[in-house]
């Protein structure tokens, strides 16, 4: 019988696609039709395009046995950094400041978008065989650092600090869920967090992105730090509790770059007013809920690492990404999962909850008419104050 949680999580996840698809479409006909000699619906139906192989795909992954994502990790893991590495070799081009696009075959691919769900299923499988038995700091760090540092590395070579951040947030996830005690985590984060100023200081335009969000936009910075972030708030306020109407925003007139990727939340604030924002962080709570509870109920660690880090990735690349818009934190240049345009993010984020349905089949389901042939949530992973 399907398992109920896993269900929910699928139907909030097509829901959020199929919502997508009709944002993209709105947000995208403008630029669509100046870049495509006059197409309205060039960027609407590539992504259409990924949404038809993605969708049939989750189902499809989500059928594998859990034994196959433990057989094949290490493999995963590779195949992902030898693409990462391709965007440093003539197939790489540059993007929006980013070196971490290929283009192979008259495709463009995001190589980093891939390697997310390969870090994942690595560090499942490492981190399983010795969950909630970490002694020191270097039994933490050991088995989930080296392969993983190379992998951020890598990504924040090419200039991406949104993905590598959401990248480190994965590694975290991970080694929580493996029950690593909070002592040895709060030291990881401390030093990641010294790494990621040395990081941010060592780019003009990430400083000035940086001391905007903190000191606000001189009039200097409009033109250009500033762009994004103040017509992506002021699409949000013209957008009231109703909307200006689907179809409707102005911004999207070339005045929000970005605006059907990166920045579509603002569209669909302007075009559906609060309410239309509400139900996206709505649904986007439900999905996490969902997740949450689907780890609970694992007891395999394998299960629970892998299951707990892809929901850390997609609800906390949706909150960077809202935060972004909203102007809690620095422009990053991270899609909204499942909403925002972009083919690899789809394709990956629609490949990761079919992991979670394929580690979800060994879940127990109640019996019909039976009161409940579920156990209770999984004991918390046991942590240690050394």
């Amino acid at each position: 019988m399907t398992d109920p949680d896993a269900m929910l999580a699928v139907g909030t996840v097509m829901f959020l696609v199929l919502f997508g698809l009709v944002m993209v479409l709105s947000s995208s006909a403008v630029t669509s039709a100046q870049n495509n000699e006059g197409d309205f619906f060039a960027v609407f139906l590539r992504q259409g395009l990924f949404a038809l192989i993605g969708i049939p795909l989750m189902l499809t992954v989500g059928r594998l046995p859990a034994v196959f994502w433990r057989r094949w990790a290490r493999v995963a893991v590779m195949v992902g950094l030898a693409l990462q590495l391709l965007v440093f070799t003539g197939l790489g081009y540059d993007y929006g400041g980013n070196r971490n696009w290929i283009e192979l075959f008259g495709f463009t691919m995001q190589p980093s978008e891939f390697l997310k769900l390969a870090l994942v299923v690595w560090l499942a499988t490492v981190l399983a065989d010795r969950a909630n038995a970490f002694t020191d700091l270097r039994s933490v760090a050991i088995p989930a650092l080296p392969v993983s540092g190379v992998a951020v590395g890598m990504v924040l070579l090419g200039q991406d600090l949104g993905t590598a951040s959401i990248m480190i947030a994965i590694v975290l996830a991970a080694l929580f869920f493996a029950g690593a005690p909070l002592r040895h985590l709060g030291l990881l984060v401390a030093g990641i967090a010294a790494l990621a100023v040395i990081f941010a200081l060592t780019s003009t335009s990430r400083t000035s992105r940086i001391s905007v969000w903190l000191n606000g936009c001189a009039p200097e910075d409009y033109e250009f730090t500033c762009w994004q972030s103040v017509h992506a708030l002021w699409a949000l306020g013209s957008g009231g509790v109703l909307g200006v109407g689907l179809g409707n925003s102005a911004t999207k007139w070339r005045w929000l770059p970005h605006a059907e990727s990166d920045f579509i939340f603002a569209i669909i604030g302007e075009e559906l007013g609060l309410i239309g924002a509400i139900v996206v962080l709505v649904l986007f709570a439900v999905l996490a809920v969902a997740l949450m509870r689907i780890v609970r109920r694992h007891v395999d660690p394998f299960a629970r690492i892998a299951t707990g880090a892809i929901m850390v990735w997609l609800i906390g690349q949706a909150f960077v990404n809202i935060a972004v818009v909203l102007g809690m934190l620095p422009v990053l240049g991270l899609p909204l999962p499942f909403i925002s345009a972009g083919g690899s993010a789809l394709l990956s984020s629609l490949l990761a909850v079919g992991v979670v349905l394929s580690l979800a089949r060994g879940l127990p389901t109640a019996a019909p008419g039976a009161p409940s042939a579920q156990p209770g949530p999984a004991p918390a992973p046991r942590r240690t104050s050394r």
